[in-house]
């Protein structure tokens, strides 16, 4: 009888211990795992976005040289946008600094679009309403990838700073992700005043 007893507790000690060991081991592993997902969904959404400005900077080529010819006290707007666009696809920036040429392109193709409206002729150019209305297109394309990538970073955020996610992310070193925001430049109306034009 004393043996039965021993072996109970035994098989019970056991079974406690697995426990003991095994819950926090399973609840670290769906824990982690939700983590990698939330991560790889904004990723996946970055990589979107990504796309759509590819599309956007192949596009800027075109638009420039299509409106130089009309615009000849813009220069310095066209220089801009090259030289943006050139660092934009250099391949040599990190997301955050992919966020704040994107910015500064968008900023500088807002006024570059608001100058059109000093021009007439280049606003009936065939060749400029068919770039115009592609990238009236890809900007509401970027507008729905950022919206998107916005969740998934609301999302991860929230699992990063919420315990018992935060336990897990803080150990795992992953921190939060950036959102795209306006900037101030987009927050504002541009001016469309170019000074004298002799």
């Amino acid at each position: 009888m004393l043996g039965e007893l021993l072996g109970t507790l035994m098989v019970g000690g056991v079974l406690v211990v697995g426990a003991v060991v095994l819950v926090p081991l399973l609840v670290f592993a769906l824990i982690y795992n939700n983590l990698v997902s939330k991560r790889n969904r904004v990723e996946n959404a970055f990589a979107t976005v990504d796309v759509m400005l590819k599309k956007r900077y192949d596009l800027i080529p075109n638009l420039v040289s299509t409106v130089q010819g009309y615009m000849e006290h813009e220069r310095a707007v066209f220089k801009e946008v090259t030289e943006l666009r050139a660092k934009a696809v250099s391949g040599n920036l990190s997301s955050n600094e992919k966020v704040e040429v994107d910015n500064q392109i968008t900023a500088a193709l807002r006024s570059i679009m608001v100058s059109v409206e000093n021009y007439p002729e280049l606003k009936a150019n065939e060749n400029f309403l068919n770039l115009q209305t592609t990238l009236t297109e890809l900007e509401e394309q970027i507008s729905a990838a950022r919206r998107a990538y916005n969740a998934s970073v609301l999302e991860y955020n929230n699992a990063v700073e919420m315990l018992p996610t935060s336990i897990v992310a803080s150990i795992l070193r992953y921190p939060r992700k950036t959102f795209f925001e306006a900037s101030e430049a987009e927050k504002s109306m541009p001016k469309a005043g170019f000074g004298d034009r002799r």
